[in-house]
């Protein structure tokens, strides 16, 4: 499931690309890679990082969401306290700390993982 919304962002990306004109290289040459890295990510070889989602938004002058095909209206949120700060600033926040809690559970898991196979080595030596 998680591959096909992936296929479907990147998918979204390529036609954007394409209906603008840019190939390959001037993908790459805007986010600092090579023409052939930046294929793979069009091809699903490579995974796409939050940070060059962001960085291609901004190439192809259109909003993540927008590439996301999810509800902009989520976006839209203000932070009434602060008046100067951005709109998408506590939504942004709420993904990274979402995304942060996700990855500290992974890693706990293969902090556990190596910790179970390091003692099963260490007792099969015995």
């Amino acid at each position: 499931m998680e591959k096909e919304k992936t296929a479907k962002v990147v998918q979204k990306i390529m036609a954007l690309r394409l209906k603008k004109g840019y190939t390959y290289e001037n993908m790459s040459d805007e986010l600092g890679m090579t023409p052939a890295a930046y294929r793979k990510i069009e091809m699903g070889e490579t995974k796409l990082s939050i940070e060059r989602l962001f960085k291609i938004a901004e190439i192809l002058n259109e909003k993540v969401s927008n590439l996301l095909e999810t509800d902009a209206t989520i976006f839209n949120q203000t932070n009434h306290d602060n008046a100067t700060g951005n709109q998408y600033q506590q939504t942004i926040e709420n993904f990274f700390q979402e995304n942060k809690e996700v990855y500290e559970k992974l890693i706990a898991s293969k902090d556990e993982q190596i910790n179970l196979l390091k003692n099963l080595v260490v007792s099969q030596n015995d």
